[in-house]
């Protein structure tokens, strides 16, 4: 990756932090007409106070992870074996030792399910609950696009997430070198966009312009001076992600809700990251994955309901910058176990344990749902693929089944919940699919989705058709 790549994606980045700064109560916005109910959702389904999205972008393989099959043959068992955790019957992929000692704190769900094998398209379903009109594609994000679910919450629920209460930490997530679809506010408009921060090791609160400082006044006056720098440099870019907020009623919102994002002081505290003791930074690891999480946790710390980890950047930036580690993504075709021996499983074991491991410790776990989970999981077969960049074998794309890890919010840990099949390809119980995590993850805050919205033209916009998956909460 070059400078001007680089500098050009945190551009984007930061507009996007910026484009989540309108619709506040008292500018005289409409805040959108609620539908589906007001927050408190169903009777008895708000568990959590804040939801944190792990998304894995690329395709986890399940059978280097949560659901391995050590008894196949070798060309679907691949290289690396299961140990034992701290819950009798549950072992996990060898690469990921701390995670196995804290078993006792998730349940692995196995069969999530779809029918959608390409990744920006399959992605969009992930982050949005909602197939993309074009399945097993890779389209431009547009205006018309699904919101994210984020988005979705600002909307249904303003009184409850507000206009600072969805974060999206190291994206946009990129296809592999474009932002993807379903990361955005789409038919809603700018005005409900989700906070997107880029690099988390750049700090965040300087980044936005939040960083504290003992002259209040010339802190406002630095602050609108550097949001309105960022703003101009990224609607400069030309990337059809940016094309939903290059309007100027859009552009006024930013700015406006910007200078209000500079007042909230909680929220510049949990952006600076060097208030963490060094120890802390080492246990979550000083990669992006690492520092995301660790920012994540502050986030929930501070009271923020929604927050969109990308544990990677880019689905497979290591086709670009081969020897940077933050670029490596989860699309394996191939160099699949070197790529996770090395970079994704030690970087994923460190990051989210430090993660629970901080949240179970504060008590915080216990009202905050943690979800793991990419767009899709590998196949049965190991192979080499002529068309991509490797030296090893891989694994294709592989929808018909896929984990989850769930933590959290009053869902009982040190399970496996489902079954799949002797060589992990297909569901041998009940399956969900991306739409009812979608569902579960806004019921658990006590959003209502039994009904539709009205987006930015006066449409109405239908919810994710899924339903709660009760299982993760229950003993059977």
């Amino acid at each position: 990756m070059n400078p001007q790549q680089a500098t050009r994606r945190e551009a984007i980045a930061r507009l996007s932090a910026l484009s989540a700064l309108g619709g506040m109560a008292g500018l005289g916005l409409e805040p959108g007409r609620i539908w589906a109910g007001s927050p408190g959702g169903q009777k008895g389904k708000a568990r959590a106070k804040s939801v944190v999205i792990l998304f894995a972008g690329g395709g986890p393989s399940q059978l280097e992870t949560w659901d391995m099959r050590p008894e196949a043959p070798s060309a679907v068992r691949g290289a690396f074996k299961p140990i034992a955790t701290d819950v009798p019957g549950i072992r996990i992929c060898e690469h990921m030792p701390r995670l196995a000692q804290m078993a006792k704190n998730y349940s692995i769900y196995k069969t999530l399910s779809h029918v959608d094998l390409e990744h920006g398209s399959a992605c969009y379903l992930a982050l949005t609950g909602h197939y993309h009109p074009q399945k097993t594609s890779n389209p431009d994000p547009r205006s018309n696009d699904r919101p994210a679910i984020g988005c979705l919450a600002r909307k249904l629920a303003p009184e409850l997430v507000g206009p600072f209460g969805a974060f999206h930490l190291n994206g946009p997530i990129l296809m592999p070198i474009t932002p993807g679809a379903g990361q955005y506010p789409g038919v809603l408009g700018p005005a409900y966009s989700a906070i997107g921060l880029g690099d988390p090791r750049l700090d965040p609160a300087t980044a936005l312009g939040l960083k504290d400082r003992t002259e209040l006044p010339k802190l406002r006056i630095d602050g609108r001076r550097v949001l309105q720098s960022q703003l101009e440099l990224a609607l400069q870019s030309t990337d059809a992600a940016m094309s939903q907020s290059e309007d100027r009623l859009g552009r006024d919102v930013m700015l406006e809700q910007g200078y209000r994002l500079l007042e909230q002081p909680r929220l510049r505290q949990a952006f600076d990251l060097s208030r963490e003791k060094v120890e802390v930074h080492d246990r979550y690891g000083r990669h992006r994955t690492g520092q995301a999480c660790l920012l994540a946790r502050r986030l929930v710390e501070a009271g923020t309901p929604w927050i969109t980890v990308f544990l990677n950047q880019s689905i497979r930036g290591q086709d670009i910058a081969p020897a940077d580690g933050d670029a490596c993504g989860w699309d394996t075709h191939n160099d699949l176990f070197e790529s996770m021996e090395t970079v994704l499983l030690p970087r994923l074991d460190q990051a989210m344990s430090a993660l629970l491991w901080d949240l179970h410790g504060s008590g915080r776990l216990q009202d905050t749902l943690v979800i793991c989970m990419g767009e899709f999981g590998r196949a049965p077969l190991v192979a080499m693929e002529k068309r991509f960049v490797g030296n090893t074998p891989g694994r294709k794309h592989w929808s018909a089944t896929y984990p989850m890890v769930v933590a959290g919010a009053g869902t009982q840990p040190g399970r496996i919940i489902g079954a799949t099949d002797r060589h992990a390809a297909y569901p041998m119980t009940e399956p969900a699919g991306p739409w009812d995590v979608a569902v579960t993850c806004l019921e658990a805050l006590g959003i209502a989705t039994n009904g539709s919205v009205i987006d930015r033209e006066g449409r109405l916009l239908t919810l994710p058709e899924g339903r709660v998956i009760e299982k993760l909460w229950t003993e059977s």
